[in-house]
């Protein structure tokens, strides 16, 4: 999903645009990996709690820095695929 996709104002964590804010809506890890709903709870990606992307690692933009609340983490991207937003102005969603 490119940046401009997020024009809908939802989708993965993964794809939201540098320094956006939005509202984590739901967590659904992998059936490979169920822990992960529990691991991502734990650190704060819950529903209703605002994200942003700080950074991407380059080359490849993986992981990513990711601010939850007042804490910040690198989550890899197929963590961050796992975690739906909404951004919180779909007006200057790029």
């Amino acid at each position: 999903m490119s940046a401009h996709t997020f024009a809908a104002a939802t989708g993965p964590l993964s794809q939201l645009p540098l320094h956006r804010r939005a509202t984590v809506t739901e967590v659904t890890p992998p059936e490979h990996s169920p822990e992960w709903g529990r691991l991502l709870a734990e650190i704060g990606f819950m529903p209703g709690e605002q994200v942003q992307i700080m950074a991407r690692a380059m080359p490849g933009g993986d992981p990513l820095v990711v601010r939850v609340g007042d804490s910040t983490f690198a989550l890899r991207r197929a963590e961050a695929d796992c975690i739906g937003v909404r951004v919180d102005d779909p007006k200057v969603a790029s």
